[in-house]
């Protein structure tokens, strides 16, 4: 067990209801047991069952008794009225004053949003052996019931399907069906429609969420991780002044087929209709993902930015998601109005890539927007000559980091006993770490501190135990 940074934030004299929010209950793991021989056997871990585990990080069938993870993430009871305060909610301000210490509000806000993502992963089919792989499990009108989000208040409008614009060989023909499938289900549209949720948001919520990575042409876009133009610039391939993004992102955003259309001409034509049945009174538009969900979720809401000029405020909330374009991209963004919170674990790989980061004191970016990210990024500028700085520049592998940061990290949560790279990057982490944090002093809830004690003293009670049988 890691040791658990004590912590310093000060609470206010004068204590205020805290309102009701997700919780965590957790489950940890088991001590080892001594077989007839008086030695010691560690619990195992149930073999994967598919392939397609890998893909999936998140464990639905976990229950209480498993050992696979050390907690299941589950929500209770609604948050508070927002009221009037929701544009702060969503990020009119960049959250200003609401990130260290984190509000108890908006950590409510995010956790919500992270159950959409997570109802995305739990739709998709991941098994390759069956004939709807790469589908939605559900229909559309019980989607969000049968993944668990029966009591949102929301009603699924439009399913979503991304497609690779990768060109196969020929040969690849040959290869399974679900090593080539080019389109597959990414996520859906929902709009809030029960009276008693819009009163208590303050508005009309849209949500669109994305699932992560999950097929094999998924993880080849992943991989094109040089820059290329985006928007009106796209085919000025040779300049890179404007706003680019990764070209694998890119991809799946505006590629589609003869029997599917683009996952931007769905996003383009749902946002249309919606606007048009809704634009006169309040409107969010919320836009989340996990993962390759959040670098999509970050397109789409450029591209939304960018379609409608009477755009309502668009707010990604994006978890574990990848860099996506670079320092042009970024100014545009925030041109626009468009407010994105990165939830970034600081012991999750996936937020460090692709490409670099240059930071540059000379730019004229808006700090409020990314000053928390510049000073963890991999700062080259003063350690290499200018000269070279340029010529690095030039090159198609310098990114930007987007909007406002609320890092957390693996390491200060008490309740995980070890983590990889695959633990740091799951979702139902991002969730469990969310739900935990206090403050940069505090990055843990007290209460931590004493459950994980407790539990430590009964494994050892547990092994004098069994030590003293005979």
């Amino acid at each position: 067990m890691r040791p658990v940074r004590p912590c310093t934030f000060n609470q206010p004299s004068t204590p205020t209801p805290k309102p009701t929010h997700y919780s965590c209950a957790y489950t940890l793991t088991q001590p080892p047991k001594l077989n007839n021989n008086k030695k010691l056997v560690h619990h195992k871990t149930q073999p994967l069952k598919h392939w397609e585990r890998l893909l999936d990080p998140i464990d639905h069938n976990a229950t209480n008794k498993s050992n696979t993870f050390p907690y299941h993430f589950m929500p209770t009871k609604k948050s508070v009225k927002l009221g009037k305060k929701w544009k702060e909610y969503q990020g009119i301000r960049n959250w200003d004053g609401l990130l260290d210490p984190l509000d108890d509000n908006l950590r409510s806000e995010i956790l919500r949003y992270g159950q959409f993502v997570e109802a995305a992963y739990k739709s998709f089919d991941f098994d390759p052996s069956s004939p709807s792989y790469a589908t939605c499990l559900f229909p559309k009108s019980s989607l969000l019931e049968k993944s668990g989000l029966a009591q949102t208040g929301y009603r699924l409008t439009k399913n979503l399907r991304a497609t690779s614009g990768i060109q196969l060989p020929r040969w690849i023909e040959k290869a399974p069906s679900w090593a080539v499938t080019k389109s597959s289900w990414i996520g859906y549209v929902a709009v809030c429609q029960d009276k008693e949720e819009i009163a208590r948001l303050g508005r009309r919520d849209v949500v669109i969420a994305f699932r992560g990575t999950a097929t094999c042409l998924e993880w080849l876009e992943n991989l094109r991780a040089t820059l290329t133009q985006v928007g009106h610039n796209h085919n000025h391939n040779n300049s890179n002044d404007g706003p680019m993004v990764e070209s694998g992102f890119l991809s799946l955003y505006t590629s589609g087929t003869k029997c599917s259309s683009s996952l931007q001409t769905m996003v383009r034509e749902e946002i249309s209709r919606l606007l048009q049945s809704y634009g006169d009174e309040p409107l969010s538009l919320t836009i989340t993902g996990h993962s390759l969900g959040a670098a999509l979720a970050t397109l789409a809401a450029y591209d939304i930015k960018t379609a409608f000029k009477r755009a309502p405020l668009v707010t990604v909330i994006s978890f574990g998601g990848p860099r996506v374009g670079n320092r042009s991209f970024r100014r545009v963004l925030e041109k626009q109005g468009t407010k994105v919170l990165r939830i970034v674990n600081s012991d999750d790989l996936i937020t460090k890539v692709p490409g670099f980061v240059i930071d540059n004191s000379n730019e004229n970016d808006n700090d409020d927007q990314h000053d928390m990210s510049c000073n963890r990024d991999l700062q080259l500028a003063g350690l290499i000559p200018s000269w070279i700085q340029k010529r690095v520049e030039d090159t198609q592998w310098v990114y930007a980091e987007v909007g406002r940061e609320l890092r957390l990290s693996s390491r200060d949560s008490p309740y995980l006993n070890g983590f990889n790279f695959a633990t740091c990057h799951e979702l139902k982490t991002y969730l469990h770490l969310v739900d935990g944090f206090v403050s940069s002093t505090c990055p843990f809830r007290a209460s931590a501190r004493m459950l994980i004690d407790n539990y430590r003293r009964q494994k050892s009670q547990g092994l004098k135990t069994q030590t003293l049988k005979p």
